[in-house]
């Protein structure tokens, strides 16, 4: 049986980019392949619906043009099977993408994704599985999953109508910014606890968020283990002075800031939710799971990536 492969475009991804160079990666991949099912969609939630119904087509792989959150769908599918994920990185982030070292010019990982799929050549790599949030399905992701602070900035970007692009992400970091409180947190791991009035935490399967910022600097995606960054609390002024040195990975080295390395974290509130108080809201991969608590755990070599 030959080669049978999907590709998935997302819907507005890179500003329309990705519908617009849909048709000729469809057509470099079909010279390669035996069978190529293309899935396109006109909204998140239809595209999100088809890549989960790619699990049952038989593929030897799902090739996704879009950003992290396509990429947070394509793992659903792909994760505890011999599916193999292909990537076209064309979001804002491309945070999975780097971590990788997978080339984030379009043009460049089409090259090396047919070369890929010639070869034969594939990497595994760890995959983050989280619990206890939302619906309480469990949920796979590939890079960060972040509560507090920087999660609220997430959620306020994403109800923002205006501006748009990344000023809106500076907008609602402001708005979070004059609103920050921090929290009593439990981080408990198979490598110690961590009980601390906390303004966020961070469990990297991977190192980088929000279009290349190193939360968690050391983090590796074929290691086993997480790596979790702490924030303790801080005031305003002293959050915003650790904030530029998110870029470089020097804010581990803020006495506020715990770091850890484990295979599972549980992160909940000090002795539960308070009646009437804030919940703190987790995502992943910069999609909104729900809110705490949540139990997450490393599965080693869970997903096979062309690479």
């Amino acid at each position: 049986m030959g080669r049978r492969v999907a590709l998935a475009v997302h819907p507005g991804s890179g500003q329309g980019a990705a519908a617009r160079i849909a048709g000729t990666v469809a057509e470099r991949l079909r010279a390669e392949v035996d069978d190529l099912v293309l899935i396109t969609a006109d909204t998140p939630q239809r595209f999100r619906e088809q890549v989960a119904e790619c699990r049952a087509l038989g593929l030897d792989a799902l090739v996704v043009l879009g950003g992290d959150g396509a990429m947070h769908q394509a793992v659903q599918c792909c994760v505890d099977t011999e599916v193999a994920l292909g990537l076209v990185p064309l979001g804002t982030g491309n945070d999975f993408a780097r971590a990788l070292g997978l080339p984030t010019h379009p043009a460049k990982a089409v090259e090396d994704l047919l070369a890929a799929l010639r070869s034969g050549r594939r990497r595994l790599v760890d995959v983050g599985r989280a619990e206890g949030v939302g619906s309480g399905t469990a949920r796979r992701f590939g890079t960060v999953l972040c509560t507090g602070f920087d999660a609220a900035v997430n959620a306020r970007a994403n109800r923002l109508p205006w501006p748009s692009g990344a000023r809106r992400y500076d907008v609602a970091l402001i708005r979070e910014l004059m609103s920050l409180r921090a929290q009593p947190i439990v981080v408990d791991t198979d490598a110690g606890r961590v009980t601390t009035e906390a303004t966020l935490v961070a469990v990297g399967n991977t190192a980088f968020y929000g279009g290349g910022v190193p939360i968690c600097p050391g983090a590796r995606p074929d290691d086993g283990l997480f790596d979790v960054t702490v924030v303790g609390r801080v005031s305003r002024l002293q959050l915003a002075r650790i904030l530029p040195r998110l870029r470089t990975g020097a804010h581990v080295r803020h006495p506020a800031v715990h770091t850890l390395r484990a295979s599972r974290v549980r992160i909940e509130v000090h002795g539960g939710d308070t009646e009437g108080g804030t919940r703190w809201p987790v995502f992943a991969d910069g999609d909104e799971l729900g809110t705490l608590p949540v139990a997450v755990t490393c599965t080693p070599e869970a997903l096979h990536v062309l690479a």
